[in-house]
């Protein structure tokens, strides 16, 4: 799998924003633009990419902030989409294609109802789900402890220790290391 990878800091409360983009193609789909859309698009003309779509793994604020800012199919679960009528709804198990690359949905709601986690091979975007050392807050308007708890357990049962955790917030990490260090999997 040949890909690019790029993480940059934006919005107002430095939402790791993805560009995720095919090194054959050219594609790319950015994951959770909170805000910076020109910067966000310095980076992909930089890497000779063309963004295909945006990619949403919850429907806050801080990750949806850019989400009008680019002229692309913007996808986010049904149940985080609220009264927007431009989503294009992803359920779990949804393949998006972003070039000869494929990003499985995993839904993982806890966060919010409609959180989803995106894994292509070892590689897992997990939104605001799984964090380096803990998870995301389960005590915001539709957030559910036990739900959360669920698809934490999900996760564990299908995410290969060796597969890069990439979180909404924070530095990357693996799923080994958060099996070892985090006490909530």
């Amino acid at each position: 799998m040949k890909h690019i990878l790029r993480a940059l800091q934006v919005g107002p409360l430095a939402a790791n924003c993805y560009i995720f983009g095919c090194t054959e193609t050219k594609a790319a789909a950015i994951i959770d633009p909170g805000g910076n859309a020109a910067a966000i698009q310095r980076q992909l003309t930089g890497d000779g990419l063309k963004a295909e779509c945006v990619i949403n793994t919850h429907g806050h604020y801080d990750h949806t902030g850019a989400n009008g800012e680019f002229k692309l199919p913007v996808f986010i679960h049904k149940a985080d989409a609220g009264a927007a009528a431009y989503f294009r709804f992803i359920k779990d198990g949804d393949i998006i294609k972003v070039g000869n690359l494929s990003l499985e949905v995993i839904h993982t709601p806890g966060h919010s109802p409609g959180s989803v986690c995106l894994r292509c091979g070892e590689i897992l975007f997990s939104g605001d789900t799984v964090f380096a050392g803990t998870i995301g807050r389960t005590d915001l308007h539709g957030g559910s402890e036990e739900r959360m708890a669920e698809s934490l357990a999900k996760l564990a049962a299908m995410i290969d220790d060796r597969t890069k955790i990439y979180p909404g917030h924070g530095p990357s990490t693996t799923m080994g290391q958060e099996r070892e260090e985090n006490p909530f999997l």
